[in-house]
């Protein structure tokens, strides 16, 4: 593993983690050689994954866009879907609509754009972004518990999507730091631009060929 910002053998809250890797999500994201390996990275997962649907996010300040990743993955094959999250009201569940490169968007919740189309899609793989994450794949999110309540109330009969979060290895933060939460949920990788880290929940779901880290 690459080096965190990480390095305190106490819990700490969320709060405060969020404030401590501000600075290092917007150096990282301003950076172009970081973007393209970890645009690099996020293909090659993807390449190893069985998807029909890809849910992913707009990306805000600081942010890896996958925009570009998820447009190559679609034009791959023109049974794949891809959709951005819809807040229909402040604190419910995210609902997925039908993305394109070409979907004209709106102005949603929290300002944050998303597709005007009214077509739903349930992905089976779902990219979160990730303000911070630690070794055994937990999430440092925002604090508003869109993921959380989002997964909780999954539809598909009780299927969850193989998760995959996106961040930046400068706030890769060590296992035992990050305060835990009994609703929180681990997920199955996490994409950096300086590795693939993989928990033993991903091993079902990838082809058999090796993944680089």
């Amino acid at each position: 593993m690459g080096q965190s910002i990480a390095r305190n053998l106490r819990a700490e809250s969320k709060k405060d983690w969020r404030k401590r890797l501000a600075a290092a999500r917007l150096s990282a994201s301003d950076d172009p050689a970081r973007n393209a390996s970890l645009q690099a990275r996020l293909e090659a997962l993807i390449g190893q994954l069985a998807a029909h649907a890809i849910g992913f996010y707009w990306p805000l300040r600081g942010e890896f866009d996958a925009r570009a990743a998820i447009a190559s993955w679609l034009a791959g094959d023109p049974a794949r879907r891809a959709a951005l999250p819809v807040i229909a009201a402040r604190h419910t569940p995210l609902d997925f609509h039908l993305w394109t490169p070409d979907t004209p968007m709106r102005e949603g919740h929290h300002g944050i754009p998303e597709p005007a189309s009214s077509q739903h899609v349930i992905p089976d793989l779902l990219l979160v972004p990730c303000v911070g994450f630690d070794a055994d794949g937990y999430r440092l999110g925002y604090g508003g518990g869109y993921y959380d309540r989002t997964l909780a109330a999954w539809p598909g009969g009780g299927a969850l999507p193989v998760t995959v979060g996106i961040a930046w290895e400068a706030c890769r933060i060590d296992a035992g730091v990050l305060e835990r939460e009994a609703h929180d949920l681990p997920l199955d990788a996490v994409v950096t631009d300086a590795a693939t880290h993989l928990t033993v929940r991903m091993a079902p779901h990838l082809e058999p060929r090796r993944l680089r880290g």
